[in-house]
């Protein structure tokens, strides 16, 4: 019975340690060729709804910022493409998509009542345990966010949850008593862990340009934009006791101290001088805009030029990405803060991606072409010690045994036991994320005799198995059009 179970378990517990789909990322994305016309706007279309760059840039940083963690700060770009974590974020966003149209095709909606409870009862929003409407702004200002835009991405995840709680995932008794048995076995083996760092690999490019040659699609120039812009320097006038009094007394419910305090007059200014001018600021930043657009600029000396990209962005992600939401029919960008500064731009021309020659790509194709070479060699030595290899021995280990893996850190070692777990076969050969390898042997196996009492395992693996089956067939259900080539 226990061996039907090793060999079969896979079938059992699946991804009990993997949360359910996750539909929202979190930065930017800063490649692939892009087909421009009617679609400029968006990089994907599911069924109606469509896929802005600005949510695939959050969705890839969400990600990228997961790996890095997970690779203790060693992650980089060139990992980034080994990974694939430009289809992962595409394919997060593509499943949001498929849900939200679901909802659409019901008519199901996030009333502003809904919104504002949810919004309300948002802890970091609290002071002194009560939602606070200005620690609110303030927070989403801190993170360049504007209360619209997080409140339409904060109705999408409530609409989300809305068609996932209209389809319950309910446990039976005989369903727990499964898991129950699945969680209580326990193997005692032998392993040992190889890593790739004393492997070396040719780079000349008599090898790396014929394997540049068969993916050299999947080697893109960044997507940039020629811009026309003008500069609003920050302005510093004087003020009279009386203007400073006027705005003391229409907004110092604003002005407080770090311990929430209001700040007397005579020590608020400063702080009030400060935002007399960045209104000014703003102002005039406004004034011109409208005149810029309507090309009756003074002084055309304002004007300057440049090419931003990901990589050439000295104003700030957020105008990187409202940038990318222009189009040559609607070209102007109404005045962005950046650094206390308000700058104005006009989009001039899109320069969509192109293949990198093989010079240009190298250092990205060697990196690529490395990290594939020692798997590959990494997984040929693991094949050969696999018969006869000595490692450590463990004690009789569940699958919530991470410390017990002494030659891992936590996360590989819940992540080796999560796929130990689900193996078939007595002995074999496990890869980590983080590029290592761990081959083993069970020596022994038995039921430990625990009781689990845990039915929210068995639902998040339902739900989980439920949640692959609605993606696929959604995605048989709702066309997904694709404009960005190599993903």
């Amino acid at each position: 019975m226990i061996t039907w179970m090793q060999r079969h378990k896979k079938y059992l517990i699946v991804t009990i340690w993997i949360s359910t789909i996750a539909f929202v990322g979190a930065g930017f994305v800063g490649w692939g060729q892009y087909s421009y016309g009617d679609k400029a706007g968006a990089v994907a279309k599911v069924g109606n709804v469509e896929i802005t760059m600005g949510e695939l840039q959050k969705a890839y940083s969400r990600i990228y910022s997961q790996y890095n963690q997970m690779f203790q700060g060693n992650f980089d770009e060139e990992k980034a493409k080994a990974f694939g974590l430009q289809r992962q974020a595409l394919q997060q966003l593509t499943n949001q998509a498929l849900i939200l149209n679901l909802a659409q095709e019901y008519d199901l909606r996030i009333s502003d009542q809904e919104l504002l409870q949810e919004i309300t009862s948002q802890e970091y929003f609290f002071k002194d345990g009560q939602f606070d409407k200005t620690i609110y702004k303030e927070t989403l200002s801190r993170s360049n966010l504007s209360s619209k835009e997080y409140e339409q991405e904060m109705k999408k995840q409530l609409l989300i949850q809305k068609v996932f709680s209209l389809l319950p995932v309910e446990v039976n008794q005989n369903e727990s008593e499964i898991l129950n048995t699945v969680m209580s076995i326990a193997d005692k083996i032998e392993y040992k862990v190889l890593d790739d760092s004393n492997i070396s690999v040719d780079v000349s490019d008599e090898v790396l340009k014929p394997f540049w040659e068969n993916q050299k699609n999947n080697f893109m120039t960044e997507v940039s934009y020629n811009l026309s812009y003008i500069k609003q320097e920050k302005v510093s006038n004087e003020y009279s006791q009386a203007d400073i009094e006027e705005y003391y007394a229409k907004n110092k419910n604003s002005l407080k101290d770090p311990d929430g305090k209001i700040i007397p007059l005579d020590m608020a200014k400063n702080l009030v001088e400060e935002r007399l001018n960045a209104k000014a600021t703003k102002d005039l930043a406004l004034r011109t805009y409208i005149a810029f657009k309507k090309r009756k600029l003074e002084d055309e000396s304002q004007i300057q030029k440049i090419t931003i990209s990901q990589t050439n962005n000295p104003f700030s992600q957020e105008v990187l990405q409202k940038v990318s939401s222009l189009s040559i029919t609607s070209p102007f960008l109404k005045p962005i803060e950046v650094d206390g500064e308000f700058f104005t731009f006009e989009l001039l021309k899109v320069n969509a991606s192109q293949t990198k020659t093989f010079d240009q790509a190298k250092d990205q194709v060697t990196a690529i072409f490395v990290a594939e070479k020692k798997k590959e060699k990494l997984f040929n030595l693991a094949s050969e010690s696999l018969p006869n290899f000595t490692g450590v021995k463990t004690d009789f280990i569940s699958n919530t045994d991470a410390e017990k893996i002494s030659l891992l850190n936590k996360d590989e070692a819940n992540e080796f036991l999560m796929k130990l777990f689900n193996a078939q076969n007595k002995n074999g050969t496990i890869s980590l994320a983080s590029g290592k390898l761990v081959i083993y042997n069970i020596l022994e196996q038995k039921l430990l005799n625990k009781t689990h009492e845990d039915t929210d395992s068995m639902k998040r693996l339902k739900s989980t198995i439920f949640s692959a089956g609605l993606m696929k067939n959604l995605s048989k259900k709702y066309k997904t059009e694709i404009f960005v080539q190599g993903l």
